[in-house]
């Protein structure tokens, strides 16, 4: 799934989104700013809606589900089976990536609708089938993004943390994943208003906690600041053969472990932030987008950038671990922080894999909520929602004592999935999104009251 020809699909669709908006991600960067952080606090980002979330609290929810191990565990699997130049090419994802999620939730908020509870409701399954036409395809969607909850959602998030509380705690890991349902279980039985004010709480602290301890290591070892970027810039572009394989297989992997790392950490292309976003009580689709941007933004330019940049001035990366097998994953990130912070690093990363972890089960218990909504169509009854929560709450208990391979492939696979028909949808409808970007640029000053079809 994750070939040549998704690589180029992934990247191809973001490249010819920016083209076409003038790069709008960067020369449009003081307004996108001002548009999403420059907002906080003001009465407009306060929602009298009762169907809606505030655009900041649709952003915690999508970053909630962005920000987790993918991270953490991810970027150093990128760097171990990618090299160093992996982490060239997660930027390069997330360059074009960040239009690719400002255009899905553009179209996320032109086609939303509300439910029978007064609710919006939107994502990648509505506008394929209002703006393609294409009901088949729609339902293809709901089903992988629902089956995908229960892998990047789901079993790689709580077997994550599984393995980081038993390697620093000692947990077995039914304790911890039955820990972590309960805690689970107390904010999704709330409703998406619960789980977005939880995660408009924690989103914010765990990444200001995450970020501060990684400036320390970093500048702590400012000497190895330099040959750190040098061996990305010089791994991304390496034409050397690996293992007697073909010229240029090096480049090749670098290019797939971080294209595939960067979308599994900021989901990008995936069609799954869309479906948070739009519920937002917003007055333009365009603004909203405008957050898509920022969130791909802090997940992979800063927060991805941070865990390899303490992986490489470490100088961990190669160690072999006590198995006599070469550190990976988060075992590998532990020990990076812990050559920082000597006899806390590891629990440093296990608390951040904690948090990180249960938001993002929580912004994708929404996400598979969402998909069944829409297939079951069940009105204000709800019983799908009810069942679908009790086996994601046991799929936690389950992810935990699975294998870690397994898990990471299964979360591989339906990524990909879900991305094949959203991308087939945002590139067809892109004129609705590039008509609705002029129509902000002419009116930014004095955007117009959105009305939704």
């Amino acid at each position: 799934m994750w070939g040549p020809i998704m690589l180029v699909l992934m990247v191809g669709t973001g490249i010819y989104l920016s083209a076409r908006t003038g790069f709008f991600q960067v020369t449009r960067i003081g307004t996108w700013f001002r548009e999403t952080l420059g907002s906080l606090g003001k009465k407009k980002n306060k929602t009298k809606d009762k169907g809606a979330v505030s655009p900041f609290a649709a952003l915690s929810t999508a970053l909630a589900s962005t920000i987790g191990v993918g991270n953490i565990a991810g970027v150093a699997t990128a760097i171990v089976s990618g090299g160093p130049g992996a982490i060239f090419w997660m930027w390069v994802s997330a360059l074009f990536g960040m239009m690719t999620k400002y255009s899905e939730i553009v179209l996320a908020m032109h086609f939303r609708k509300r439910n029978k509870k007064g609710e919006w409701v939107g994502g990648p399954m509505y506008y394929i089938e209002k703006g393609l036409h294409c009901k088949w395809l729609a339902v293809l969607f709901a089903v992988f993004a629902l089956i995908a909850s229960f892998g990047i959602g789901n079993m790689s998030q709580s077997n994550t943390i599984a393995g980081a509380l038993q390697s620093s705690f000692g947990l077995p890991p039914w304790v911890s994943g039955v820990g972590v349902a309960l805690i689970v279980a107390a904010v999704i039985l709330g409703g998406l208003n619960r789980i977005s004010k939880v995660t408009s709480f924690v989103v914010p602290f765990m990444g200001f906690f995450y970020l501060l301890g990684g400036l320390i290591i970093i500048f702590t070892n400012w000497q190895h600041i330099g040959p750190a970027f040098a061996s990305i810039f010089e791994g991304a572009f390496s034409m050397k053969a690996v293992g007697g394989g073909v010229l240029g297989y090096a480049m090749f992997s670098a290019m797939r472990f971080g294209v595939a790392r960067g979308v599994f950490s900021n989901e990008a292309g995936l069609g799954s932030a869309p479906i948070v976003h739009a519920a937002a009580d917003n007055d333009h689709p365009a603004k909203q987008g405008m957050w898509g941007i920022f969130e791909v933004f802090a997940d992979t330019i800063l927060v991805c950038t941070i865990t390899a940049l303490v992986i490489l001035v470490s100088g961990k990366l190669g160690t072999v671990g006590l198995d006599g097998k070469v550190l990976d994953g988060a075992a590998l990130s532990s020990a990076a922080f812990e050559s920082g912070f000597p006899g806390f690093g590891q629990y440093f990363v296990s608390i951040s894999i904690f948090f990180f972890a249960v938001s993002t089960l929580l912004g994708w218990s929404y996400y598979g909520e969402k998909s069944l909504e829409y297939l079951c169509r069940d009105g204000k009854s709800g019983k799908s929602s009810i069942i679908y929560k009790i086996v994601f709450l046991g799929a936690i208990v389950l992810g935990a004592t699975m294998n870690l391979k397994l898990v990471w492939d299964i979360s591989d696979t339906f990524n990909a999935m879900m991305a094949l028909p959203n991308l087939i949808a945002v590139i067809g409808l892109s004129g609705i999104v590039f008509k609705i970007t002029k129509d902000y640029r002419k009116n930014y000053r004095k955007p117009r009251l959105h009305s939704t079809k």
